[in-house]
């Protein structure tokens, strides 16, 4: 196995149970794992040795909810405005022209966006299969996922309650049950690792209540249990869908849950906004876990997540970016110092530090993930998932007085120095270190264009010129 030594660091945040730090701290990484850490570890020589003078390590940020294909409808003007569920039927309409190759190109846009900035392990939800095209979407992302050495967790989505049937999406991006079914089980089958360093895990994700039937929640639920694999699913994200529920369920989004099977500690939900306080208790007490998604929630006016209530009640609650066209980036380390600022400006004193918001992004992202055992934080026997800072860096003069904290009060647009996943170096001097990314970026912008040409019955360019944004 090859190793890894990482040594003079200015600091290692480690995250830990204890938040130890490590000032001018060393870490050796064999394999995948880590095999020391701390000021003074029995290792001189390694394949790989980085002199770290000036960087603070950090554990890998985990994103927990994201959907990559929405990677090319960023910054669509005729959506940037919209609620939810109009916001989805705008956007409908361009993931009905979406090819394999676009996934693929999304992926590597989004996921590469997500490495640059300090995110080592990402989940997705795929549940957009338009009925034109190959179903075999969900392989895409994890080949661009391995080419760029990120951890993967994509979830096999799917919608089968198309408008004609009182849904909200379009029946042509829709599947039948048995078609999503055969499928998740091959994409279980095909991909699926439960071991500790796995690089891909699969989940099963119905889309959403207002998107699936009854039947194939309960079938989804089933066959995911029968499997050992963990669920996930859109839930109280906005006033719109408890209405949904209740008009057309006669019960609240939670209940409905429950009664379909989706409650337990091998669930957790997107969003999670709209929840009473019963209903978060029952949550914790049988270790649900939330992908909380400040941005997204922002934009799309969804409401506030009430963080506090969901870790005093025990519910595991991790960070997510969500679609990239509900929050046009895929910056998981700017999504908290988002949520720190969100919940500072709501909650005051009582909103989450600027060192807890980074630790939703890492131990409460992995303890969503069910992963706690390998990531989450730098310790011997985790996995060697991390990302440096380089300290002397101008946006840092003047704020060297909290490295817990540096990342998250510092702003969100600067990239980080290097990312490390399992061992590797996947992005070195601030990029991707084995994809030419602008070769990416031409091809990713190429295709996005024909999906919106494709959409609007007009060129690209004379759309933009006649609404005056070009």
């Amino acid at each position: 196995m090859s190793t890894l030594l990482i040594k003079n660091a200015r600091n290692i945040i480690t995250m830990d149970a204890e938040r130890r730090c490590h000032p001018g701290g060393s870490l050796f990484i064999e394999g995948q794992e880590i095999k020391a850490i701390g000021t003074d570890i029995p290792y001189e020589d390694a394949d790989t040795v980085i002199d770290a003078a000036g960087k603070i390590v950090y554990p890998g940020l985990i994103n927990t909810h994201h959907h990559l294909y929405q990677t090319f409808t960023r910054n669509i003007p005729w959506a940037q405005d919209c609620e939810l569920f109009d916001w989805l039927l705008t956007l409908y309409e361009i993931w009905r022209h979406m090819r394999p190759e676009d996934v693929y190109l999304s992926a590597m846009v989004g996921l590469g966006e997500l490495l640059k900035t300090g995110c080592t392990t990402a989940s997705d939800h795929f549940y957009c299969f338009p009925n034109a095209v190959s179903g075999d979407l969900i392989d895409e992302e994890i080949r661009a996922a391995r080419e760029l050495g990120i951890r993967f967790y994509p979830t096999r989505g799917s919608m089968n309650l198309g408008r004609s049937q009182g849904g909200l999406p379009p029946d042509e991006v829709t599947q039948t049950a048995e078609v999503i079914l055969r499928d998740t089980r091959r994409v279980i089958e095909a991909y699926h690792d439960a071991s500790k360093f796995a690089m891909v895990r699969v989940g099963v994700a119905p889309c959403s209540p207002f998107s699936v039937s009854e039947d194939l929640l309960r079938e989804s639920a089933r066959l995911a249990r029968s499997y050992g694999v963990r669920m996930h699913t859109h839930l109280a994200e906005t006033k719109d869908e408890e209405d949904f529920c209740l008009a057309k369920l006669g019960l609240r989004p939670l209940e409905y849950m429950e009664k379909t099977g989706w409650l337990g500690r091998d669930v957790w939900y997107a969003h999670g906004i709209h929840f009473n306080g019963d209903e978060i208790h029952r949550m914790g007490a049988c270790g649900c876990g939330v992908a909380h998604c400040p941005s997204s929630n922002m934009k799309l006016s969804s409401g506030v997540f009430p963080v506090r209530s969901m870790l005093q009640a025990g519910v595991h609650v991790g960070l997510g970016v969500d679609g990239s066209a509900s929050n046009d980036s895929s910056n998981l380390l700017g999504e908290a110092r988002q949520a720190y600022l969100l919940h500072k400006l709501t909650a005051g004193s009582a909103g989450p530090t600027a060192e807890e918001s980074l630790w939703l992004g890492t131990v409460g992202s992995s303890r969503v993930l069910g992963w706690e055992d390998a990531i989450g934080s730098l310790e011997v026997g985790k996995a060697g998932d991390l990302f440096m800072i380089d300290s002397r860096r101008l946006e840092y003069a003047g704020a060297l007085f909290n490295d817990a904290a540096l990342p998250v009060v510092t702003g969100i647009s600067q990239n980080v120095d290097m990312t490390i996943v399992g061992g590797r170096i996947v992005v070195q001097d601030g990029r991707l270190a084995h994809i030419e990314e602008e070769r990416i970026a031409e091809a990713a912008g190429a295709a996005a264009l024909r999906m919106v040409q494709a959409a609007s019955g007009r060129t690209g360019v004379n759309y933009f010129k006649h609404r005056g944004r070009v």
